[in-house]
């Protein structure tokens, strides 16, 4: 007796499976798809609200430095076009290249300034106790808080001519003649007031960041260090600036930009005063523009010192940059 056994057909059940696999693989691929273009739909909104808030106005201020504008055309809403002649004498004027060299060497200062006690006091940071670390802390989020026209009116107090505290302390310490003195009568002094304000509402940043930068060098490297003879010095120059030398790069790069385009603390101080000694391009923008009515000149102000910190910047990166590669 023969029995026959039929094999079941496997041909529909081979394309069913064939046709899962080849499913599922679509559905992974598009869930990849998905995932990779969820980064950029979060930062969406943020791209948005920038180019809503910052772009538009730039725009509108590139088409304004085109254009001759002053009360007179505001009134008659009349616009009246002149092309390049705004940059023309704005570049032809003595004054505008004495205001960028001033305001190039007032932003070195007060970047070298910022990082050398910043990053001690990050250093400071990370070698105090827990108690000391939370009250320095404490104050140095307290300064970095501080709206910057509250701190400006404050600076001003304290350097005022009659009634400051500043003037008062030296004549108590037998600085008789620096009871009654105007720390706004000269460049310098007006020049002094302002990089201290400035140089005392940066430091926080710089130190906080660099004090989180320590947290993450590891102690064994310390260890091995001491272990091959190195001392304080040499430990900071191999194992420390190293670590923080990124940190140091994008701290300062912040900086330049913070620092070049300080216009509140100069102006609260003394207008850009005594005799306009102490402008620096974004006041001398603001001046020309709105105090002289001559807004197409201040806009054209704006754009140019937008290009020269844009030139700054770059050239500051392009040295990060090369650097990187030598090490490398």
């Amino acid at each position: 007796m023969t029995v026959q056994t039929e094999r079941p057909p496997s041909g529909p059940a081979d394309v069913r499976k064939t046709d899962g696999g080849a499913s599922g693989g679509a559905a992974k691929r598009a869930a990849a798809r998905a995932g990779g273009l969820t980064p950029y739909l979060l930062l969406l909104p943020a791209c948005a609200a920038t180019v809503l808030l910052l772009g538009w106005p730039l725009v509108k201020d590139v088409l304004l430095s085109f254009q001759n504008l002053n009360m007179g055309q505001l009134i008659q809403h009349v616009t009246e076009w002149n092309g390049v002649d705004n940059y023309k004498e704005t570049l032809t004027n003595e004054d505008f290249w004495r205001v960028t060299v001033r305001s190039i060497l007032f932003a070195a200062v007060n970047v070298v300034l910022i990082m050398v006690l910043g990053t001690l006091i990050g250093l400071l940071l990370a070698r105090l106790g827990k108690r000391m670390r939370f009250t320095l802390l404490l104050g140095l989020i307290l300064a970095w808080a501080m709206p910057i026209v509250a701190a400006t009116t404050v600076y001003k107090w304290l350097f005022a001519q009659r009634f400051g505290v500043v003037n008062w302390v030296l004549d108590k310490l037998g600085w008789h003649s620096m009871a009654d003195y105007s720390w706004t009568s000269s460049q310098m002094s007006t020049f002094f007031v302002v990089t201290l304000l400035i140089v005392w509402m940066s430091i926080p940043f710089v130190a906080i960041n660099l004090y989180a930068a320590t947290t993450t060098i590891s102690k064994e490297l310390y260890e091995a260090a001491s272990l091959d003879g190195a001392g304080a010095w040499r430990s900071f120059t191999t194992v420390t600036m190293p670590f923080l030398r990124p940190f140091l790069f994008a701290t300062t790069f912040l900086e330049i930009i913070w620092v070049f385009k300080a216009f509140t603390q100069v102006y609260l101080i003394n207008e850009g005063g005594p005799n306009r000694l102490t402008e620096i391009l974004p006041v001398y923008a603001y001046v020309e523009g709105v105090g002289n009515q001559h807004y197409g000149m201040g806009a054209a102000i704006a754009v140019l010192t937008i290009l020269i910190l844009l030139g700054l910047t770059s050239y500051y990166l392009r040295i990060v940059l090369k650097q990187g590669e030598d090490e490398l």
